[in-house]
């Protein structure tokens, strides 16, 4: 066993480790870099690169068949789904030769491949060495749920992961999970050609949405001809006669059994913690294996911190980058930056995007907080109407007392985009007048937030 000692070690490669080793290294620390896999993490290899990459493939199937509506004759249109994969792979093998490059091109940093394993606090082994450092940071990432389900082990079926390898067409894919990556992977292959259907166990699509936004997300999909099945209780599975696969629901409405060729889970995500060896370390998890921290992400463990989705905080690829601006300024600039400053900000994307920052009607109004809200259709919108794409919504939640913004959804063209008009008004607090006042520019969608601030009124 060969043992060496470093200042800082850094577990995973996802969107928190390399920052930090980069900004680590820049201040003159010794790093070391533990990488069991492939460079990037979950965003790089099988989360948003890829799967925009597709999104962005499957837009342009769906906009070339819409050709008509704009005066294009643009002929009979096929999806070769040979060409999309390998579109997505090259984008995905460009982005992580380039970080780990970037990290094998870094001074005074050495990167370790294999699995990682705590057998100490701050003491950890890789394959036959074992190294020592002051700080350690885990930045592990997570993986796709499989959840026991009735007949699951009998029959084929596919993660996010797994979907990314598909270079055929399905030709009914059924998806359990009627959330994020279950409603974005729906949508893409229904538009790439297959016939799609999506379970879901609660009584609404992405339910920790307001259900004015549930019902108009489902109202798209639909629209496109993906068939949604709601209230789906006592979910099994099990091959059908016809070398298909059966999955059978107990639901208020529709037949009680689908049957489809392709199988995709969608139902939520666990953490890579469960092969760390964090007992040893002192390290401890919640019931669900998540990496206890506090609000500046240190562990139960003297000198460890946890970063990104094994944390627990937060479950995107930019509170992930969050996590480490937050422990980077900490320790090398003095700050005392915490998690709990955040404001929640993330996109849902389908087609159209939905873009959401800070609270949603429900919360506000389960918070005990009284809320003037105001919504405009996108049918009003003159970029909308420009561009042919009206679906959707603009909807923004005011605190009735401060009269400061609480949040929004931007479901319509650009949603995920012109949601961050808003951010720097919620982060500083700033009352309605002074964001009304701006001046934007016309045409786009950015330009009606200050119109629909003015339209705001007690909730119905």
């Amino acid at each position: 066993m060969c043992a060496v000692a470093y200042e800082d070690l850094i577990i995973g490669t996802g969107q928190a480790g390399p920052p930090l080793a980069a900004r680590l290294s820049a201040a003159g620390r010794r790093v070391a870099i533990i990488e069991r896999g492939a460079f990037g993490g979950t965003c790089v290899n099988n989360g948003c690169t890829p799967t925009k990459a597709m999104v962005a493939s499957a837009y342009a199937a769906h906009l070339a068949r819409r050709a008509a509506d704009y005066g294009v004759d643009a002929g009979p249109v096929r999806v070769d789904m040979r060409q999309v994969k390998a579109r997505k792979d090259a984008i995905v093998t460009r982005s992580r030769q380039g970080v780990e490059h970037w990290m094998r091109a870094l001074e005074r940093a050495t990167v370790y491949q294999g699995q990682a394993r705590f057998t100490a606090a701050r003491t950890v082994e890789v394959g036959a060495d074992r190294l020592t450092a002051e700080r350690v940071f885990i930045d592990v990432g997570g993986r796709p749920l499989v959840p026991e389900m009735p007949g699951l082990n009998e029959v084929p079926f596919l993660t996010n992961i797994d979907m990314m390898a598909v270079d055929e067409l399905p030709e009914h894919l059924i998806v359990i999970g009627g959330s994020y990556i279950g409603l974005e992977f729906g949508q893409m292959f229904r538009r790439f050609g297959s016939r799609v259907t999506i379970v879901e166990m609660q009584p609404r699509l992405i339910g920790r949405e307001d259900p004015d936004v549930c019902d108009a997300v489902q109202g798209i999909l639909e629209a496109e001809g993906i068939d949604i099945r709601l209230n789906a209780k006592c979910v099994e599975v099990a091959r059908d006669n016809g070398a298909g696969i059966a999955v059978k629901l107990d639901c208020a409405h529709g037949t009680p059994r689908v049957i489809g060729t392709h199988l995709l889970l969608a139902v939520g995500r666990v953490p890579n913690t469960d092969d760390l060896g964090l007992e040893q370390a002192g390290i401890a998890v919640d019931e669900r294996g998540y990496i206890r921290v506090d609000d500046t992400l240190r562990t139960t463990a003297e000198g460890v911190y946890a970063l990104g989705d094994c944390n627990g905080r937060g479950a995107f690829t930019h509170t992930a980058y969050n996590d480490y601006e937050i422990v980077a300024d900490n320790l090398l600039r003095g700050t005392h930056r915490k998690v709990s400053d955040r404001v929640p900000i993330y996109a849902l994307f389908i087609d159209p995007p939905l873009g959401r920052v800070g609270m949603t009607q429900s919360e506000a109004e389960r918070g005990g907080l009284k809320v003037l809200t105001a919504k405009r259709p996108m049918t009003r919108v003159a970029r909308a109407v420009e561009k042919g794409e009206t679906q959707g919504f603009m909807k923004i939640v005011v605190e009735l007392d401060s009269r400061r913004v609480l949040g929004a959804a931007i479901l319509g063209p650009g949603g995920d985009e012109v949601v961050h008009s808003l951010v720097d008004a919620i982060y500083a607090r700033t009352p309605i007048d002074a964001v009304q006042h701006t001046v934007r520019i016309h045409p786009t969608v950015s330009e009606l937030i200050p119109t629909v601030l003015a339209e705001l009124a007690p909730p119905v």
